[in-house]
């Protein structure tokens, strides 16, 4: 079963700085362009450590669409 949460980058405010891919229990999160984070949404389960982790609170925890 899926979470009904998931987390959601605003590309325009992060730095690629790698806190929140430390923070993420399941590895859901990458930054393949180096440019900003990316959220897997199959693999993240809503917990927030990652949007509690994040310097500059991009990351925000939102229902999931058609949860």
């Amino acid at each position: 079963m899926k979470s009904k949460k998931v987390a959601k980058v605003n590309r325009n405010v992060c730095v690629s700085c790698g806190a929140c891919l430390m923070a993420c229990p399941r590895q859901a999160i990458s930054t393949p362009n180096g440019c900003y984070a990316e959220v897997n949404e199959d693999m993240c389960v809503g917990c927030g450590l990652c949007s509690k982790t994040c310097p500059t609170g991009c990351i925000d925890i939102l229902d999931r669409m058609g949860a």
